[in-house]
């Protein structure tokens, strides 16, 4: 079995080479075939997997959310989510050997890339501070000590119970019950850092706390509108509809401070005879890059464009642009509405959004015209100071004409990680109002906790400020992902207790707290057996449908144990016997979870068991399609405001608008590479893009290094050096870096209203000229460009 000792090296220099093909086509079949290789992958395991992925009878991708056709295409992935699948099936391990040649200090010092290149964990661990190591220990040894760490805390409100998108279903309601009872609603999640700005303004909106599209909406949709989301990284798969639309003449419309390659052109390299011909196909007909925070005021302009053309059909006695109809019977609050686009005024649009007057009355009548829409967005518009604002216009946008609750039309938040949005389904949240507290009450004999939790920021301030001591973290890579990285690394270490249940080396695990372990699972892809018979598990994608999934390949040790075992591990070693709380009897089989689960949330998960694996996904119930609206008014709500910029802040001669990226070689802080193909950036990460009028407008060079500080007056100094400049298209005063790199310069209080959302797409920085190496990242240097 091959192993590496070493950091996997990676290119120390950094070219641009700016690309030109479309998004799929043969980059992306080299790609997978240069990481098949590199990697060290099994590779008939590989094939054979790749064939089953995101197939009804296969398992859910352990990357993004994206929805699952029912009729899936012969090979259902997408070239992140084959990297993901290829990093699961690498023959490099972890182990014992692994940690007893390298201490912690020294892996701190790793590029978060070469620590997933180290292979899979293969045993529990605790950190050993006289040695700097991990350490081997048993099963039994881990959950005793971790339940021993838990019991030792006089109050439970100071442990944290953190989860990322990775989790089943059947883990996180196990989860979310057991931080129940041990004492709180501390269960942040990752929706917390992407988006949590639209599970509190969908809800206030229209209802409802997800989108409201399924995929055949996709079939009938007579116009599609993108804002802030990056098709060709985040969730590539749904190029597949978007080319079917493209091709019936479907018009797409995008607006995004980047030009994305994803939403320009697309070549499938699923389809042979498209493969051997030089031609893609078009995707957006109109692509609008708007200021970066700029999108309430391009959201507002286009409302305000579409009043205008009702204006005009009404006094033209031509048919009304607005659906009346449905405004009536339907909606309150559009008076309000109309009275604040009418007080609004062109100029003060123009110069929040970046956009002129007349390219968004042209994007307007785009939308007018059509018969139905679909209103797709990203983190573009949820991380923001205004995030919530911005869900809450852009729903606006499709009540003024009628685009909820109609074929083909819909809003379309584009979750990111595999089950992100399925956890908060079953009840991870830190908000009580959100669970049904009285029903597990009823089902499991305990009086749950009814005090607000803590979410993401909130935790971070918590571990600041000290009054945090235990934080247990289901997958993820918290302390890279979250906000406010250096300051919040420092107060990590003072942690009496961290317990981390991953599949992977990454930098949280490197920052130990007094008592560190490190518990290993099997990934998604293996065959989980609970006394000799394989096991199922289920996710939510981003169109509100359950999967069932079904792992296969032999794991990569047989040390490892499953999610649920060790989350029903650690709740018997801390809690209190409980015999209305199965543990050892839901981890024998899963199928008495989904029993609970169905229990709990009757009205979601109606005869679960028997319908998850529907092909196409099980659909839970959204009452905004049948135009039923569960709001405090009972109808859908327009959101009057004058907000016309998102960022929270005001522009200043030196101030420049940061955008955090990832890049093509990414998903979530896990770095497959340093080749963002579509930007044209090989070899290093550590970039800063910058349009050509402010590299000149601050005498800069291209290639010149310097340092991003952050822009604020809280008394903190935040600074990320060693940052080449590097031209590219960008509207004035706006910036762009690579996630998580970028991350210390984000303050955990920069985030939006009501959601606490981190702003990571409007973060205010000043450029350092002198760099001081204690900023550098980790990663492979930039040198001068070639």
């Amino acid at each position: 079995m091959g192993r590496k000792q070493e950091p996997h090296n990676a290119p120390t220099g950094r070219e641009q080479q700016p690309y030109d093909g479309p998004t799929g086509g043969w980059g992306s079949v080299k790609s997978l075939a240069r990481h098949g290789l590199r990697r060290e992958v099994r590779t008939t395991d590989a094939a054979a997997e790749l064939l089953r992925q995101n197939k009804h009878d296969g398992f859910m991708c352990v990357s993004c959310s994206w929805a699952k056709p029912a009729k899936p295409h012969p090979f259902e992935f997408c070239e992140n989510g084959a990297k993901a699948t290829f990093w699961d099936l690498v023959s490099d391990r972890a182990d014992a050997e692994f940690f007893a040649k390298h201490t912690v200090t020294e892996l701190a010092a790793w590029p978060e890339h070469d620590l997933e290149a180290a292979g899979r964990l293969t045993e529990p661990l605790r950190y050993d501070a006289a040695s700097d190591r991990y350490l081997p220990i048993t099963w039994d040894e881990a959950f005793a000590l971790a339940g021993q760490g838990l019991r030792a805390l006089a109050d439970p409100k100071r442990a944290v119970f953190y989860a990322s998108g990775r989790a089943s279903l059947e883990t996180s309601y196990m989860y979310a019950l057991f931080a129940r009872m041990y004492g709180n609603n501390n269960l942040p999640d990752s929706s917390n850092m992407c988006h949590e700005s639209t599970s509190v303004g969908l809800p206030r909106s229209i209802g409802v706390p997800v989108g409201t599209v399924r995929l055949d909406d996709f079939e009938s949709t007579a116009c599609i509108l993108s804002f802030g989301q990056n098709v060709g990284a985040n969730s590539p798969r749904m190029l597949h509809p978007l080319q079917d639309c493209s091709r019936r003449g479907v018009p797409i419309l995008t607006f995004n401070p980047l030009r994305e390659r994803g939403w320009e052109r697309f070549k499938n390299p699923q389809a042979p005879a498209e493969m051997l011909t030089p031609g893609s196909t078009r995707i957006s007909g109109w692509y609008y890059q708007c200021r970066a925070g700029g999108d309430p005021a391009v959201l507002q302009g286009l409302c305000k464009a579409v009043l205008e053309l009702d204006d005009a059909a009404r006094a033209a006695d031509a048919p009304r642009v607005l659906d009346t109809d449905f405004i009536e019977n339907h909606t309150t609050g559009y008076e309000a509405l109309e009275r604040q686009l009418r007080a609004l005024q062109w100029p003060d649009i123009e110069r929040a959004s970046g956009l002129s007057a007349e390219q968004i009355r042209e994007a307007a009548e785009v939308y007018a015209r059509a018969e139905s829409a679909l209103l797709i967005y990203g983190m573009g518009l949820t991380q923001h100071r205004y995030g919530v604002d911005n869900v809450r216009l852009l729903c606006n946008l499709a009540l003024m004409r009628g685009n909820v609750g109609r074929a083909g039309g819909g809003v379309l938040p584009v979750r990111g990680h595999s089950n992100v949005q399925g956890q908060r389904t079953v009840g991870i949240s830190e908000k009580p109002e959100l669970v049904p507290l009285d029903t597990l009450a009823e089902q499991y004999g305990f009086e749950p906790p009814r005090e607000k939790g803590l979410d993401t920021v909130g935790t971070v301030e918590g571990v600041i400020k000290g009054e945090i001591e235990a934080f247990i973290g289901l997958g993820g890579n918290f302390l890279r992902a979250a906000p406010d990285t250096t300051r919040l690394a420092e107060a990590w270490r003072r942690l009496p207790l961290t317990v981390h249940v991953a599949t992977k080396l990454n930098h949280t695990h490197l920052v130990p707290g007094a008592t560190s372990l490190l518990l290993p699972c099997l990934s998604r892809i293996e065959c989980d057996l609970q006394g000799g018979v394989g096991q199922t598990v289920t996710t939510e994608d981003s169109t509100a449908c359950f999967h069932a999934s079904v792992g296969v390949q032999d794991p990569a040790a047989d040390t490892l144990l499953s999610e649920p075992a060790i989350v029903a591990g650690l709740a018997r070693a801390t809690l209190d016997p409980n015999p209305r709380v199965p543990w050892a009897d839901w981890v024998a089989d899963y199928s008495r979870i989904r029993d609970a689960i169905e229990a709990t949330y009757p009205k979601d998960f109606r005869e679960f068991n028997a319908r998850m694996g529907t092909p196409g996904g099980m659909p839970r119930p959204l009452p905004a399609r049948e135009r039923i609206w569960e709001t405090e008014s009972g109808k859908a709500q327009f959101h009057a405001t004058a907000c016309l910029d998102a960022a929270g802040f005001d522009d200043a001669p030196e101030r420049l608008r940061l955008v955090t990226l990832r890049s093509n070689d990414q998903f979530n802080t896990t770095v497959y590479g340093y080749h963002d193909r579509f930007r044209g950036i090989e070899g290093s990460r550590r970039v800063v893009l910058m349009g050509q009028g402010d590299i000149d407008r601050l005498g800069l060079a291209a290639g010149q290094q310097i340092s991003l500080v952050t822009d604020v007056d809280d008394c903190e100094h935040r600074e990320v050096g060693g940052l080449a400049v590097t031209p590219y298209d960008l509207p004035p005063g706006c910036i762009g870096a690579y996630y998580p790199e970028c991350n210390p310069l984000l303050p955990a209080s920069h985030h939006a209203i009501d959601s606490h959302v981190p702003a990571g797409k409007t973060v205010p920085v000043r450029i350092k000229l002198e760099v001081d190496p204690r900023h550098i990242p980790p990663g492979p240097a930039p040198t001068e460009l070639l």
